[in-house]
């Protein structure tokens, strides 16, 4: 019987092992042996873990994945990808002619568990950069850990301009046109370099779940004590003066005192369009996700409408927590109000967002007493906090407004908000359209 009992013991044994290691993977050691497999369909890859130095590329999209139904585990391995490679090959025109690391073009591919460091203190010939380009459908992207760095002039967030003119940006993870039914599950983008760190531009029906993003933050005093640097050598002036992106700077874009800056751009974004032929952006759901230290932190209001986020939480952001517009939904969601409002609900056109926010910590904050901005017609919004003591004295609900990140609404004629049903269990003061 022991002797039975032993043998069914090592034939489970053997199989977990089995299971893990999974016979049907081939085993890669190099990157000139991994870039074989790119082109292919239904092959199962996986690389050895280790540390892999990224020096040179074919093109400007540097691992081009164009085959279907493929699965990639990288568990264990790092990239560290050499900032010099997003020059290499000069400024390429057209809408794919940004820099890319890694382009998952095809269908149906899983690609997992790779770390990315980019390295080095060279800046890009272009904005346009990127870590990971998902255009393929249902592709899933999982595990992936990105820090990004490399964008120019670095330390100054949006004052000095939010693409071309001078600034080279490095984003994190775009999903675009033509993907569908795509998912992010479990990525990390540490954003050390002015860009975006998740956004979606003419996709459908993306999944981003289980996300979280962290940039840093900047009070303009610290920037206002430099005696060397970009900012120095532009007279400490932005490059336009009265609201930039989050901060309040003087009308001949001189920056001022006590404002605080995001040194990158916004946590998870979406754009009202993208591809060739301007598809619209549609149908993106975001769940349990965080973002902190960003300029906004999610901003599902650009697309066309009817997107979701559930059980998020944003902290620390300096032009808006939560930003929504057309047909929206925020449920179970979480966001302080330290150095801007929570929830940016700014565009007179939005229809019937519907909003569950709970409002967290927001004291000792920097520039900002407005809680939430609400312009539109027919919302339904909750505010609450667990503590009143989270919202500071003097914090304000501002309807029909163009205060805050509704600032870039005033030319669009006169702020309304109508038919709005605003339940405040916050101590927030409610103004009247």
């Amino acid at each position: 019987m022991k002797t039975i009992l032993s043998l069914l013991i090592a034939v489970a044994v053997c199989g977990t092992a089995l299971s893990k290691t999974d016979s049907a993977f081939v085993e890669t050691g190099s990157l000139k042996e991994f870039r074989e497999y790119l082109a292919k369909d239904n092959v199962k890859v996986r690389m050895k873990p280790g540390v892999y130095q990224v020096e040179d590329a074919p093109d400007h999209h540097f691992f081009r994945f164009t085959g279907n139904d493929s699965h990639f585990d990288m568990s264990g391995v790092t990239f560290e990808i050499d900032n010099r490679l997003f020059s290499k090959f000069g400024v390429v025109p057209g809408k794919n002619g940004f820099y890319c690391v890694v382009d998952l073009i095809g269908d149906r591919i899983v690609f997992e568990g790779l770390t990315t460091r980019n390295i080095g203190g060279e800046h890009s010939a272009q904005s346009r950069n990127k870590i990971f380009n998902v255009v393929g459908s249902n592709v899933t992207l999982k595990d992936v850990d990105i820090t990004t760095s490399g964008s120019s002039p670095w330390g100054y967030g949006s004052l000095y301009g939010l693409g071309g003119g001078v600034v080279r940006k490095m984003n994190g993870i775009r999903v675009g046109w033509p993907a569908k039914h795509s998912k992010l599950i479990n990525c990390k983008v540490h954003m050390r370099a002015m860009g975006h760190a998740i956004f979606v531009q003419g996709a459908e029906n993306t999944l981003i779940e289980n996300c979280h993003v962290d940039g840093l933050l900047r009070p303009t005093n610290e920037i206002l004590a430099e005696e060397s640097g970009f900012a120095f050598e532009q007279d400490f002036k932005a490059r336009s003066g009265g609201y930039v992106e989050g901060v309040v700077v003087a009308d001949d874009g001189s920056i001022l005192p006590d404002e605080m800056l995001s040194l990158s751009e916004d946590g998870i974004r979406m754009y009202p369009h993208g591809g060739e032929n301007n598809i619209p952006t549609q149908n993106t759901t975001i769940r349990d996700c965080t973002v902190r230290q960003m300029r906004r932190g999610i901003c599902i209001g650009l697309s066309s409408g009817g997107d979701v986020a559930i059980n998020c939480e944003v902290t620390d952001c300096i032009a808006a927590g939560f930003n929504i517009g057309h047909n929206d939904l925020l449920e179970n969601c979480r966001a302080n109000a330290r150095y801007a409002e929570a929830l940016s609900c700014p565009y007179y056109s939005s229809k019937n967002a519907k909003v569950e926010l709970d409002i967290l910590d927001s004291r000792n904050g920097l520039a900002n007493t407005v809680l939430a901005t609400v312009n539109g017609t027919g919302h339904t919004i909750k505010l609450t906090t667990r503590n009143r003591a989270y919202v500071p004295a003097g914090f304000s609900i501002e309807q029909a407004t163009n205060k805050g990140y509704a600032f870039y609404q005033r030319k669009s004629g006169a702020p309304i908000a109508e038919n709005i049903t605003l339940v405040n269990e916050t101590p927030a003061r409610v103004s009247k359209p």
